[in-house]
């Protein structure tokens, strides 16, 4: 589903490399299903120094607009919040609609990587959070 999809079409991904993340034992992965069909996918990063990073969301094309990937994120803020007051994702430049929607989910362009994945193009790393990190508590 990921590696046949945009934005991973752009980017360049192959299967293997789609593959080789799902399975890496330092990401979680949750996934959305309806009846049996496969609806999406989230990656998440909750070690290491950027925890509470979104690493990636996958919506069977289907499926898009219908309100998985708001669901998808709304269940990986709960997860994170549990253990981190910031929640990390980035999105790239020529993905206007995924923008849009991390932005009225309350998502924050706080920085921009540019050419970082591929040439001519930037990944937003956006933030959502809940409270300074050294006011937090959990």
């Amino acid at each position: 589903m990921m590696s046949s999809t945009e934005p991973w079409l752009t980017i360049g991904r192959t299967f293997d490399e789609c593959y080789a993340l799902l399975r890496d034992p330092l990401r979680e992965v949750f996934v959305a299903r309806e009846d049996d069909a496969l609806r999406g996918f989230i990656v998440l990063v909750m070690k290491g120094a950027f925890v509470g990073y979104i690493q990636a969301i996958c919506v069977a094309p289907d499926a898009r607009g219908s309100g998985v990937g708001t669901q998808l994120v709304a269940f990986a803020e709960e997860r994170i919040l549990r253990e981190s007051p910031n929640v990390f994702l980035c999105v790239s430049s020529f993905n206007p609609r995924a923008r849009a929607l991390y932005e009225r989910l309350g998502y924050r362009a706080v920085g921009e990587l540019t050419d970082y994945l591929i040439s001519g193009h930037s990944e937003l790393l956006m933030r959502k959070t809940i409270a300074p990190i050294r006011e937090w508590r959990r």
